[in-house]
């Protein structure tokens, strides 16, 4: 028995399966294995023994999982575009924008967070106005990250070319994880899953500390735009990338489980998780190495 690392994904997605397939169908419902660093074990639906898939609600298709990760990555990119054009044209100096962006980072993470927290514990994955609002937060946070990455930390490149950098390498990313799972060159196995989520942890615990050090005026080694920062963020990228393949694995369980059909919410939601790590650490890679 496998189990994803993701308290989103747990509440959705039966472990008891036989070994999923390496499908493009099953890849296409990745989920966010970042998550997985703020969770614990949760009780699983789908895990319980004799569990049937119900004969008299639909179960979940391809289309269900492509059409509410595309409804919740489009609210999110709908509010990222809405909070960048805000910050822009809000102020006519850096210092007034800044006090724009600083808010929204603020208000559209924590929201995020906690909207994550209520549908991983509350067993609420496949809750629409969990996910959509989750989007709409997420979106103010992206919009106003990527205003102060590309115009406040980088004088060498313009902003639309950086952005759209980060954007094209975050599908890049995807694609090609998606194909190494299709392939099978890398099998999720529990081994794997594990080493994942334990470099996950620790990954989670240098930021805990960096935030503190920031918060007491302190300058980290891990954000300060050097070598060690530009590493550290290679390496959030990386688990970011591999963490694909173990969604992938979950979402082809769900499938493959006869899952109802809303819990394509739950896939959304997790993949649009990871897909927002990656695109942050990647503009903030690119950020170090455009800035002067």
């Amino acid at each position: 028995m496998r189990e994803s690392s993701n308290p989103v994904m747990r509440g959705v997605v039966r472990d008891n399966q036989p070994a999923p397939y390496a499908g493009f169908g099953a890849g296409m419902a990745g989920a966010g294995q970042m998550a997985s660093t703020y969770g614990q074990q949760q009780a699983n639906p789908y895990t319980e023994p004799g569990y049937v898939p119900s004969t008299t609600s639909r179960q979940i298709t391809i289309d269900d999982v492509v059409t509410k990760t595309a409804a919740t990555l489009g609210v999110l990119i709908a509010f990222a575009v809405a909070a960048y054009a805000i910050i822009a044209t809000g102020g006519d100096t850096d210092a007034e924008r800044m006090k724009l962006a600083v808010p929204l980072v603020a208000v559209g993470g924590i929201g995020g967070f906690v909207l994550v927290m209520i549908a991983s514990f509350g067993r609420k994955q496949d809750n629409p106005a969990i996910v959509l609002s989750y989007a709409a937060f997420e979106g103010l946070f992206v919009g106003a990250i990527s205003f102060l990455f590309a115009n406040m930390s980088v004088s060498t490149a313009s902003a639309s070319s950086l952005i759209g950098q980060a954007v094209l390498g975050t599908i890049g990313v995807f694609v090609g994880m998606l194909v190494v799972y299709k392939t099978g060159a890398i099998r999720v196995t529990p081994r794997f899953t594990r080493a994942l989520t334990a470099a996950i942890i620790g990954v989670l615990v240098l930021m805990v500390g960096n935030l503190i050090m920031a918060a007491f005026g302190a300058v980290s080694p891990l954000r300060d735009g050097g070598t060690i920062a530009i590493i550290f963020s290679l390496v959030c990228i990386g688990l970011a990338a591999f963490s694909f393949l173990v969604d992938f694995d979950a979402a082809d369980q769900l499938i493959r489980a006869g899952a109802p059909a809303k819990a394509a919410w739950g896939v959304a939601l997790g993949l649009t998780v990871t897909l927002v790590w990656l695109y942050v650490e990647i503009l903030r890679l690119l950020s170090y190495l455009n800035s002067d």
